[in-house]
């Protein structure tokens, strides 16, 4: 008789498994375990050979050095207004942009798509000027209005979102809800919203952290201290010394850094959920 072979269904990963993603765990940790050791030491700590591993003293001494030479607590609160409403409003308007050209059909739907898409090939850059020159007429110079609003949209979110609606809506729903006698909002609003919410949730998530890590448009826009965001305070903090002072720079970096952590932690599940569902269904 030949001999019956062992089924692997159901088997869990082995332990090459587990070793594999415990280093990439490893690796992925340590550039933000090293930048705490800088932080908590003095700035000669980056030029160590063998590099110093162990954290020291100076943390919240650092940390007491970034808050007092720049206001970094308004630029934190700053960065959160600005990434919060950019974010929820990107999810918002993208979600609608993606439910008409998702299901709804008009003359020049599939051109005008095309023309969003081949927006996301264009360097932000080159849009840098008009855009000033516009948020300067409208008097938001050092105005948070002048980060929220050019991020209320964006060609990707317009792209996920139809995506997302198109894969997890089926036709036949809102056909449905229109011969039950409900508007084209009240759809959207009804059906679609529940229908995307994981996926939603990652949108948000991108965005947000987007908003929160710009840099370069609100060097721009932002020349007062109190309008700063946490970016540009990090920049400030560096200015206002003569050589670069790896301790307090990392130091402040790290206290930016945590609001995202925080928002990870929170939101992580449904932004794993939203990633799955959408490369199930796709």
């Amino acid at each position: 008789m030949m001999p019956k072979r062992k089924s692997r269904v159901g088997k869990g990963p082995g332990i090459t498994t587990y070793v594999l993603l415990l280093l990439v765990a490893v690796l992925s940790f340590f550039p933000y375990y090293w930048m705490f050791v800088v932080a908590s030491n003095d700035t000669s700590v980056i030029n160590e050979v063998p590099p110093r591993l162990v954290p020291g003293d100076r943390f919240m001494e650092n940390v007491r050095t970034v808050f007092n030479n720049v206001p970094f607590g308004r630029a934190l609160l700053n960065s959160a207004i600005v990434a919060s409403l950019a974010a929820l409003a990107q999810t918002f308007f993208s979600a609608l942009a993606g439910y008409a050209f998702s299901k709804i059909q008009f003359k020049g739907r599939n051109v005008l798509f095309v023309i969003i898409i081949a927006t996301m090939m264009v360097p932000l850059q080159l849009g840098v000027v008009p855009q000033f020159l516009l948020i300067s007429r409208l008097g938001w110079v050092n105005d948070l209005r002048a980060l929220i609003v050019p991020g209320t949209v964006s060609a990707f979110g317009v792209f996920w979102m139809r995506q997302a609606i198109d894969a997890a809506v089926p036709d036949e729903l809102i056909q449905a809800a229109r011969v039950d006698g409900a508007g084209t909002f009240r759809t959207f609003r009804s059906i679609v919203v529940p229908s995307i919410r994981p996926q939603a949730s990652v949108l948000a998530l991108f965005a947000f952290m987007f908003m929160w890590n710009d840099f370069f448009w609100p060097l721009i826009v932002l020349n007062k201290q109190d309008a700063f965001t946490v970016q540009v305070a990090l920049r400030q903090v560096q200015e206002q010394a003569y050589v670069t002072d790896y301790a307090i720079q990392m130091a402040g970096t790290i206290v930016g850094t945590v609001p995202l952590f925080i928002v990870f932690l929170i939101f992580g599940k449904q932004i794993v959920g939203g990633i799955m569902e959408g490369a199930l269904k796709g």
